[in-house]
This record gives C-alpha cells, sequence and structure tokens, in this order.
C-alpha cells in the first residue's frame, strides 16, 4: 500500500491540502490531534497539550495507531495520505521533553508508512490561530524544524512542498508520487 504522510508545524496548509486531494479521488486519513481536542474540549476532558501534556501525547499515539490499523485492515491498491502519523507524535513528546517508551519507538520502525514523506514549510501570510491551534508563529516554525529533525532521525526523506497554490501543492505531489 501507498500510504504517504503529509506533515509540518501548524498553520502551514496541511489539512486544506488533504482535503483538495480527497475531493481529487485520493483517500485521505485526518489529523487524529484536532479531532482529541475538540472532544476534549467539549468533554471537559484533560487530554489538552495545555492541561496534561502526558495523556494527549498518549491519546494521539493511540489514535495515529488506531488510524492506521484501520487503513491497514482494509487493503488497497490506491495511495492513501495522512494528515500526520505515529512520528508527529514522537516529535511533540521530544518538543515537550514527555518520556518516550522504547515500544512507542518500535512501533514508529514497524509501521509502514511510504518513506518519502512531504513536509509544508512555516508559511506566515496563511498562519492563523484557532480554538484548537494555539502555537504563536515562532512556536509553528520550531515545530516544523523538529518535524524535519524527527522524521529524518526515523529514517524518512522529506520532500518540502513548496509555498503556492493548494492546486499546484497537489499537482506537485501527484507528479511526485
Amino acid at each position: 500500500m501507498k500510504l504517504y504522510i503529509i506533515t509540518g508545524g501548524p498553520g502551514a496548509g496541511k489539512t486544506t491540502l488533504i482535503n483538495t486531494l480527497q475531493k481529487r479521488g485520493f483517500k485521505t486519513v485526518p489529523e487524529d490531534a484536532r479531532d482529541i481536542i475538540r472532544e476534549q474540549m467539549v468533554t471537559d476532558g484533560d487530554g489538552l497539550p495545555w492541561k496534561n501534556k502526558i495523556l494527549y501525547a498518549q491519546m494521539m499515539a493511540e489514535a495515529s495507531i488506531h488510524s492506521y490499523l484501520n487503513v491497514m485492515s482494509e487493503p488497497s491498491e490506491n495511495t492513501i495520505f495522512f494528515d500526520r502519523g505515529l512520528p508527529d507524535t514522537i516529535c511533540y513528546m521530544k518538543m515537550e521533553k514527555l518520556p518516550i517508551s522504547k515500544d512507542l519507538i518500535q512501533l514508529a520502525d514497524i509501521i509502514a508508512y511510504h518513506r518519502k514523506v512531504f513536509i509544508l514549510p512555516p508559511w506566515k501570510e496563511i498562519y492563523i490561530n484557532d480554538a484548537e491551534r494555539k502555537q504563536n508563529w515562532e512556536e509553528a516554525v520550531e515545530t516544523y524544524e523538529q518535524m524535519r529533525l524527527t522524521y529524518a532521525e526515523l529514517g524518512y526523506e522529506l520532500i518540502v512542498v513548496p509555498k503556492d497554490s493548494t492546486e499546484k501543492r497537489c499537482q506537485f505531489i501527484s507528479d511526485l508520487i
């Protein structure tokens, strides 16, 4: 299966790109972190990055693994794009100086996404905060840099998606797959 990750710091256009790829007929897997944040906000839960970082990271890891296993349970010849992957959770944990278990690192080695990962660079002109995205611009840039390091450490080849219209970004990715 061709399972590609689209990643990057917050506010770089990942979700818009994923939604456009879906409209073009590709199967996509939405970002788990936003769903967790929305659910925790509605239920006044503790699994929020500004309340309980450890619980939030555990929930993100579990959700990423669950999303991956769901996709794998329905084998397909189609190309599938993930809005973030398990390595994003590991990056978050590293940035927040949270303990990362050997089991989680082993799972990151076992879970077989495509080795080419599309990463969107910080783009100040489109960056905005919202109810779930509370990072400032500097934090968004630092997240991007840490994503680059984490994915490289885990053996992925990063392909930087140029800052351009969503259609041209989709075409860039389509041309490379």
